[in-house]
């Protein structure tokens, strides 16, 4: 997660923010920049004295006093004797080959394998770019000048410690001291490397309550190992002290509002709950509950879409909520109903956007990081988060989506969790397929929930949250869609925050298939989390029922040429079998038109007739063809370099060729497409009998014989 607000180097932007800047916010932003002054002149305050933890062996009072308050407060997973009988037995050898790889100083980071930061590790380096952070006071440091630090992304992944958890996870199952042993060792190393204030590893503040969640995790799970003892709670107890602080001083409520400011606080609940002796942890943990409780509501919008528009830092927040509702519930603080309500809400969207194989789609960015992960998966499977939240809600909707009992649920909950899976009879949403989210700007249209199913998901809502956008992609109007279960048209992802070639265009018009005019992006890209322009997109109509769905939006991010121009796009599934994707540009003048349909990695031919048919498995397919009543030309591009063209990202850091249908025509507007999505049983059966009753009448008159269903 990176920050979504960044200045340029214009005076004149940094006057009108000023200028728009209320009373609280100019109170907030000026007492933490006088907090900065002031550590940089008299160096960082020492709060180590604020911790009275005392220094001695492993049967001293303080270590009695954490395990004592561990085994009333923290997840019962790692405290949990039975836990070992219901772990599966793949997922304990994944985690104890990854505290091996971890134990050679090999280190599998987003989308990044085997990655060296050297021995011991340097935790200032990011070993992609090699370029390495100075050792300065952090208010020195712009963590978004990659030209001189590198990806601060891959250095933060490192510094946030989740790895750390692995090793104690490796050891609570093998009982092996060396895996606790390597676990300390890193973090003695980390805490002589990295003294409060120092370095690039305190220039964000989530990142250093990140820090705390696995710290806490890491400790409680190696809390019997000979590894653990009253010195090493010491040492912590001090740094978690420190960080804390600087966290509550550094809260990011102006800067980054959104999975930052959240992330925090669940930072600060931690550190309260865990280490319940430090000065400040009864105000920890009542500042982390009120922010926890207020940004719900803020962030969160009713239909349950959150408000930067990204799956990504959806996942984030839904995660950071089922860990607040169960850290609060064993620490005896109450949850308001509306976290519940809205947690819930969220959930719902991801089971009406979920494609029929499983996966989540990619919408907005996605960094490939999460805010704990407990087990190896993709970034797109989302099951261990269903599985968890089906145990916490006894949902059925929930653990249909899960499939499974995921481990993470177990580590997290205990062996308890098992028996409350299995009694929880799972089953489909009981919505309807099809689905608007009005406030989030989403139209989903499914022919089902079976995994053999279609479902197209259309994209109607403005360009990310209202702060900055800095999350979202210039994709207004872009449609994502699987047949017969499989992902066949995808939001392209995300890539690269650091490199600025790769960062434009990923969060482009171009990686998203919808229309470009005249090489235009929809909104122009600023800093790497900010836009110069923003465009918005508008609902026009919806319409569903049980053999049609409809949806209809517009664009004004191609008013802003010489010659403005209105896209406007509806999107119609007839009979839950195929769509109909019809495009209208109005405006004046002649103009370079695109229409783009982005493919999965897979095999896309143009046939002698003009058809497009892609398969993913050589034997079920989608056909595609747009009728126009203009010249148009298509073409197929793939892994195109100058320029880029032709890519997907499957995870941070992670570049894959992959076709992109490309539709252009030099014309006078306007002009009207309609393009035909049509999911076949075999790719190389005979293409359906299209119909154009009229061309002039190409957006009310599309017809496909009913023969054609037989």
């Amino acid at each position: 997660m990176q920050t979504s607000e960044r200045m340029t180097n214009d005076p004149r932007d940094g006057l009108r923010r000023l200028f728009r800047m209320g009373l609280p916010e100019l109170a907030c932003r000026s007492r933490q920049e006088a907090l900065k002054w002031a550590e940089r002149v008299h160096s960082v305050a020492d709060s180590h004295h604020e911790c009275k933890l005392e220094t001695a062996s492993r049967d001293s009072e303080s270590v009695r006093r954490f395990l004592r308050n561990a085994e009333e407060s923290f997840f019962e997973g790692p405290l949990d004797a039975r836990l070992l009988e219901v772990l599966p037995t793949q997922h304990c050898d994944e985690l104890v080959a990854a505290a091996e790889k971890i134990g050679r100083l090999r280190f599998d980071l987003l989308g990044y394998r085997e990655v060296d930061f050297g021995d011991p590790p340097d935790w200032h380096l990011d070993p992609i770019s090699g370029r390495r952070a100075p050792f300065v006071h952090w208010t020195r440091l712009d963590s978004l000048d990659y030209a001189s630090l590198g990806d601060s992304k891959v250095i933060c992944e490192l510094n946030r410690h989740q790895w750390l958890v692995h090793l104690g996870q490796a050891y609570r199952l093998t009982r092996e001291e060396r895996y606790a042993e390597t676990l300390v060792h890193h973090l003695r190393s980390w805490l002589d490397a990295n003294p409060p204030g120092m370095g690039i590893n305190w220039t964000s503040s989530l990142e250093v309550g990140l820090r705390i969640i696995a710290w806490c995790w890491a400790l409680t799970l190696i809390r019997d190992s000979d590894a653990f003892n009253s010195a090493l709670l010491a040492e912590l107890a001090k740094s978690v002290q420190a960080h804390a602080t600087h966290v509550e001083r550094y809260l990011s409520y102006y800067f980054s509002p959104n999975t930052h400011l959240t992330g925090e606080a669940l930072g600060l609940l931690y550190a309260a709950v865990v280490f319940p002796g430090l000065k400040r942890a009864e105000r920890w943990r009542s500042l982390a509950t009120h922010i926890l409780v207020q940004e719900i509501e803020r962030q969160v919008l009713s239909d349950g879409v959150y408000f930067e528009r990204s799956t990504c830092y959806q996942r984030y927040t839904v995660d950071t909520y089922l860990h607040f509702m169960i850290l609060a519930s064993r620490a005896g603080l109450e949850v308001p109903a509306i976290v519940r309500e809205r947690v819930q809400s969220m959930l719902d969207f991801f089971l009406a956007i979920r494609q029929p194989d499983g996966s989540m789609p990619s919408i907005g960015d996605a960094d490939g990081g999460r805010l704990l992960p407990l087990s190896r998966n993709e970034p797109d499977d989302f099951r261990p988060t269903f599985s968890t939240a089906a145990v916490l809600f006894r949902n059925s909707a929930y653990s249909w989506a899960a499939g499974e009992l995921a481990p993470e649920t177990l580590w997290l909950l205990g062996s308890s969790a098992a028996e409350i899976f299995e009694a929880i009879e799972p089953s489909p949403p009981a919505s309807e397929p099809s689905r608007l989210f009005p406030d989030g700007g989403f139209a989903v249209m499914r022919s089902g929930w079976e995994r053999n199913r279609h479902s197209l998901i259309f994209d109607a809502g403005p360009l990310g949250c209202p702060v900055s956008s800095g999350h979202g992609h210039a994709d207004l109007l872009s449609i994502q869609c699987s047949a017969f279960g499989q992902p066949y048209l995808v939001d392209a992802g995300t890539c690269s925050y650091a490199e600025r070639e790769l960062r434009d265009f990923f969060r482009g018009t171009a990686a998203h298939s919808t229309i470009m005019v005249d090489g235009n992006d929809q909104a122009q890209p600023g800093g790497p989390f900010a836009w110069q322009s923003r465009s918005t997109a508008k609902l026009l109509q919806w319409f569903a029922n049980e053999t049609l769905a409809s949806a209809e939006a517009e664009h004004d991010g191609y008013r802003v040429l010489p010659d403005p121009v209105c896209h406007r796009r509806r999107v119609i599934f007839v009979k839950r079998r195929y769509w109909v994707v019809i495009d209208e540009l109005t405006g004046a003048g002649t103009h370079r038109v695109e229409i783009r349909f982005q493919f999965a990695p897979m095999d896309v031919r143009i046939d002698t007739a003009g058809w497009v048919r892609a398969t993913r498995d050589g034997r079920h397919g989608l056909l595609l063809r747009a009728f126009t009543t203009a010249a148009i030309e298509g073409e197929i591009r793939q892994g195109c370099r100058a320029p880029l063209d032709g890519w997907t990202s499957p995870n941070y850091g992670q570049l894959e060729p992959a076709p992109v249908m490309v539709y252009s025509a030099t014309t006078l507007l306007p002009l009207r497409v309609a393009t035909l999505l049509w999911p076949t049983e075999s790719v190389h059966q005979e293409t359906p009998p299209v119909k154009a009753s009229d061309l002039n009448e190409l957006c009310s008159s599309f017809i496909i014989p009913s023969s054609s269903f037989t």
